[in-house]
C-alpha cells in the first residue's frame, strides 16, 4: 500500500452553512502543487487509463506506448495472442525499453543498453554475461505487469488496484455503447497531443458542463437547438444531442446535416445522434454514427493538462462517409477551440482571491457527481480555502 501524504498546511475547517452538495469544487485545488501530489496518488494510482484499440497491435511483437505522470507503459501483443501491458523499464538498468509511441520489437523485447531480453509475454529470457550475475534468479527478474481490461476492443491499463472494472464503471449503458460494434473499429489518423495551461478537472468540469452549450458553442446550438440531454450516473456521465432538420447556415455543418449517410448496423434512433460519455476520472469518448473520438485529459502539473485524442471508425469507402468524417473534424475542431477559450477564462478566474467556490445549479448532475467523489477521495477537496496553519 502506498501511503499518500495530507497536506500539513490546510485549515481544518469548512465555510460556516456552507451544504458541499449546492456548491462547486473550491478555486484554490485547481492551481496548488500540494493537492495535485495528493491527486497523483488517491486518484491517478488506481484509475484506468485508455492506451490503444486492439486493432491497433494485430501481430506479435506489435506494441503501443503510453506516458502518464512519469510513468512509461507498453501494451503488447504476445505469440500466444493476448494482450499485455508491462511498465516500458528493463528490470536491470531502468533504461527505457521501447521508444516511440508504437511499433514492432519482433519476437522479444531487448534493451539498447546492456542487452536484457524479455519474451513477449514479460519473461525475462536473456542475460549477457550471465554467469556474472551471481544468485541471479531470473524469474523473479521479468517486466513489472500491469493490470489490463479490454473493454469493447479497447486496452486499459492502471497502475493499482482500487476502481471497479471499466466494464462496471460503464455498465449504465452497455447497452448503448454495444450498438456501435467498437470492437470493429480501426484508428482514423493517429494520436494528438495538444497542451493546455489549465488544471485537469477544469477540462473535465467543461467536458461534463451542459448549461454552456447554448451561451458559448453556436455550431452545436445550430445542429441541436436547444435539447441537449446530461445525466450523471457513479462513474460515468452522458451528454447528448441529436441533429435536427432545420439546416444549419454553416456550410460546414449544414453540408454534414444532409450528407451524413445511413448507417447499416445502427438503430434509426442513433443514425442522428451525437452521444458523449465521460468515464471517472479523466477519459471522454465522443459517439458519432461516422466515427467514435477519444480525449484524455493528462495532468503534467496543477496547472498544465495534456489532451491526448485519437478517432476511431468502421471501414467506409463510401464518398458520403468520408465527406462526413472531415465536416465532423471541421466542426469540432470549431469546438474544440471554443472550449479552450473557455477553460482558460475559469483557470485564470480560479487564481482571484475573490472566488471560493460557486454555487451549482439542480441541473449541473454531472458537476455535482465529480465533486462528490473528489470529495470522498480527498478530504481537503471541502475546504473552501486553502490557509496556512500558525
Amino acid at each position: 500500500m502506498r501511503e499518500v501524504v495530507r497536506l500539513s498546511s490546510v485549515s481544518s475547517s469548512v465555510a460556516t452553512g456552507t451544504d458541499p452538495a449546492e456548491v462547486s469544487l473550491p478555486g484554490w485545488i485547481y492551481h496548488d502543487r500540494e493537492f495535485f501530489e495528493l491527486e497523483k496518488e488517491a486518484i491517478f494510482r488506481s484509475s484506468w487509463q485508455l492506451v490503444c484499440h486492439l486493432s491497433d497491435v494485430p501481430r506479435a511483437g506489435d506494441y503501443h506506448s503510453f506516458d502518464f505522470l512519469g510513468e512509461s507503459v507498453i501494451v503488447v501483443r504476445g505469440e500466444d495472442g493476448a494482450v499485455r501491458g508491462f511498465h516500458n523499464v528493463c528490470r536491470h538498468r531502468a533504461s527505457r525499453l521501447l521508444e516511440g509511441p508504437k511499433g514492432h520489437c519482433g519476437k522479444r523485447i531487448t534493451c539498447g543498453y546492456h542487452a536484457w531480453a524479455y519474451a513477449l509475454d514479460g519473461r525475462l529470457i536473456g542475460v549477457p554475461q550471465r554467469d556474472a550475475f551471481r544468485g541471479l534468479e531470473v524469474g523473479k527478474h521479468g517486466l513489472a505487469a500491469l493490470d489490463l481490461e479490454v473493454f469493447m476492443g479497447f486496452i486499459f491499463v492502471r497502475f493499482a488496484p482500487g476502481l471497479p472494472s471499466v466494464r462496471e464503471m460503464a455498465a449504465p449503458y452497455i447497452d448503448e455503447l454495444a450498438a456501435y460494434e467498437m470492437e470493429k473499429l480501426v484508428s482514423q489518423g493517429r494520436v494528438t497531443l495538444r497542451t493546455r495551461a489549465v488544471n485537469w478537472k477544469n477540462v473535465a468540469d467543461n467536458y461534463s458542463d451542459g448549461l454552456h452549450i447554448n451561451v458559448a458553442h453556436p455550431g452545436l446550438t445550430r445542429l441541436f437547438g436547444q435539447s441537449y440531454g446530461i445525466e450523471a450516473q457513479p462513474w460515468i456521465d452522458k451528454m447528448w444531442g441529436s441533429l435536427r432538420d432545420v439546416p444549419s447556415s454553416n456550410w460546414s455543418e449544414g453540408l454534414y446535416q444532409r450528407l451524413l449517410p445511413k448507417v447499416e448496423y445502427l438503430p434509426p434512433a442513433r443514425q442522428r445522434l451525437w452521444t458523449y460519455f465521460k468515464l471517472w476520472p479523466n477519459l471522454a469518448f465522443d459517439i458519432y454514427p461516422d466515427q467514435i473520438d477519444f480525449m484524455q485529459f493528462l495532468p503534467v502539473s496543477p496547472t498544465e493538462t495534456l489532451v491526448r485524442e485519437i478517432a476511431y471508425v468502421r471501414p467506409d469507402e463510401r464518398r458520403e462517409m468520408r465527406a462526413a468524417r472531415y465536416l465532423n473534424w471541421r466542426i469540432n475542431r470549431r469546438v474544440s477551440l471554443e472550449d479552450k477559450i473557455l477553460i482558460e477564462r475559469v483557470q485564470a478566474g480560479m487564481n482571484s482571491s475573490s472566488y471560493t467556490v460557486g454555487p451549482l445549479s439542480e441541473n449541473e448532475v454531472c458537476l455535482r457527481s465529480f465533486a462528490r467523489r473528489m470529495r470522498s477521495l480527498i478530504p481537503e477537496s471541502r475546504l473552501c480555502r486553502k490557509t496556512l496553519t500558525p
